[in-house]
């Protein structure tokens, strides 16, 4: 049994030792520092106290900035699953050749390549008020002047985030369908269902597992970024973790560290809702 034991814990040895350094340490130093005060000077001082979470919780601005952080993740998750699940199902199901599926799945994964960075600042030449899509729908008689809202606005924000993030959602959502047995929709077809019972009764509930990671990766991402928000909307929009960097800015990191608490809690709550309703173990398993 000693040895049965032992040789658990050997296996599990390798994860530990990056588990631990890297992920549970930081995040208890995190949770201390929330908890302490600061001397104005960059230092701590290791006294109690729950002052830091009072801002986080009762600061109207600090409810504007997470209300904010959620429009952009909900609305980032909905245009990125109404993109991504067409484009999988499409190569799954309508591309009868397995190899053309494959490769039609690599160019889709071709822009991806590229720096987050360099795919976020090709949106400015477009959506600026010179830009390409102004400058045609001016050329067209669509519209009599520039459509400023186009760049630095909210909307700017949400399409960089589907731009970047959709890949996110195709991938895991392609891996659930190509694993759906192709016989079961043709004997329900044959059966005299319709599209519409075989996408609603058979395809979405096979791959209930692939949208909920697509789900976890782009609301995770969301929530944990502030650059894109800060580049795309020109500083008119903000999130929590801007809000927080700047008060690492400002030597402000107790106040930083209770943020960054608060928004882990709540991105907890929300990538266990997603997990409690779609077992995944079970899913991939089947």
């Amino acid at each position: 049994m000693l040895r049965r034991n032992l040789t658990a814990w050997l296996y599990v040895a390798p994860l530990m030792l990056v588990l631990v350094p890297f992920f549970l340490l930081p995040i208890l130093v995190v949770l201390a520092a929330s908890f302490f005060e600061t001397d104005g000077f960059g230092g701590l001082l290791p006294t109690f106290t729950l002052a830091n979470y009072l801002d986080v919780l009762t600061s109207a601005q600090t409810f504007h900035l997470y209300v904010a952080t959620l429009k952009f993740t909900v609305l980032t998750w909905v245009f990125t699953l109404l993109i991504g699940f067409p484009v999988a199902y499409f190569l799954v199901f309508h591309v009868k050749n397995q190899l053309l599926a494959i490769s039609l799945f690599l160019i889709c994964t071709v822009p991806f390549w590229t720096s987050n960075i360099i795919r976020m600042i090709s949106w400015i030449p477009l959506l600026g008020k010179e830009g390409l899509v102004n400058s045609t729908l001016l050329a067209t008689g669509v519209i009599h002047q520039p459509i400023e809202v186009l760049l630095y606005s909210s909307l700017a924000v949400v399409i960089a985030y589907v731009h970047q993030l959709t890949i996110f959602m195709v991938v895991p959502i392609f891996n659930s369908l190509a694993r759906i047995d192709k016989r079961i929709v043709e004997a329900a077809l044959d059966a005299g269902a319709s599209r519409l019972d075989v996408m609603r009764y058979i395809v979405i509930p096979l791959s209930k597992s692939g949208i909920a990671l697509g789900s976890i990766f782009v609301i995770s991402i969301v929530m944990g970024d502030f650059f894109v928000v800060k580049v795309m909307s020109g500083g008119s929009s903000a999130s929590v973790v801007s809000a927080f960097y700047e008060n690492v800015g400002v030597l402000q990191y107790p106040l930083a560290a209770a943020s960054a608490v608060v928004l882990t809690l709540i991105l907890t709550v929300v990538i266990s809702a997603i997990l409690r309703a779609v077992d995944l173990r079970r899913e991939i398993a089947q």
